[in-house]
């Protein structure tokens, strides 16, 4: 579905990247694990064109995307979430999954008075779509409530939600239980587990252990910008270089 092959990216004299590769596989829920600093935010922003690299390939489906805008990609299937939830918290729940929908005639002026049947038509559909999707995270209920009055967890689910008013292939999650209660966690597990059932393809950048051993197989270790190792979780927490890379030589 996605891979990175050898990529590099450098803010003047620090290499945030040097040289990661890896493969997300169709399908997969991929985990990506390694201490702060290892690069994998930055790989995030690289995959999902918030940032070019300095050198390398990226390729959705077969397809070299690099130098492609997040709107772009988000229109061939592949889109992200930020750790730091971004939901426009004056708008209700609701309005910020209508706000998501792509390609809505009703953003042209003159469609409005044009062809007034066509625009409330998609309206009524993207309504729709946004219940549904609401009602699959236990949301709706608060469908009319302003994003900001949301607890931390629900932001997350929120972020979840109107990524899928996309109709993705592929979603990246920048730590999606960071700052989450532990229910909450459980429920955003259970979310995801559901969604990649039904046949969505995920990335997972994690530090809580458990979601990852729970839900992801492949798991990539990052360290120094490069790919340290992969394999399952049993495999990645026996490796030695995985303990010395988050614990120090001395582990």
């Amino acid at each position: 579905m996605l891979s990175a092959d050898k990529v590099c990216k450098s803010f003047g004299g620090f290499h945030a990247l040097a040289g990661c590769s890896l493969t997300i596989g169709a399908g997969s829920i991929t985990g990506i694990i390694g201490p702060n600093g290892a690069g994998k935010s930055t790989l995030f922003n690289v995959l999902g064109g918030l940032m070019s690299p300095n050198s390398g390939d990226v390729l959705l489906e077969g397809r070299r995307v690099v130098g492609l805008r997040p709107d772009q990609l988000a229109r061939l299937g592949l889109v992200r979430t930020f750790q730091i939830s971004r939901e426009l918290g004056e708008l209700t729940v609701l309005e910020n999954m209508l706000l998501a929908a792509p390609a809505q005639s009703g953003e042209s002026v003159w469609r409005n008075f044009l062809t007034p049947a066509r625009v409330r038509a998609e309206e009524g559909a993207c309504q729709e779509r946004a219940r549904t999707l609401l009602q699959r995270v236990n949301l709706w209920q608060l469908a009319n409530e302003p994003a900001k009055n949301l607890s931390g967890g629900q932001k997350k689910l929120l972020e979840i939600a109107r990524a899928l008013m996309l109709d993705p292939k592929i979603i990246l999650l920048d730590e999606p239980t960071a700052g989450v209660s532990p229910l909450m966690s459980k429920l955003l597990a259970e979310t995801i587990s559901s969604l990649r059932a039904g046949g969505l393809t995920f990335a997972i950048i994690e530090h809580d252990m458990d979601i990852i051993a729970t839900l992801c197989d492949p798991i990539y270790v990052l360290a120094e910008g490069r790919t340290l190792t992969s394999g399952s979780y049993r495999e990645v927490v026996a490796n030695q270089e995985v303990m010395r890379a988050y614990l120090g030589k001395a582990a």
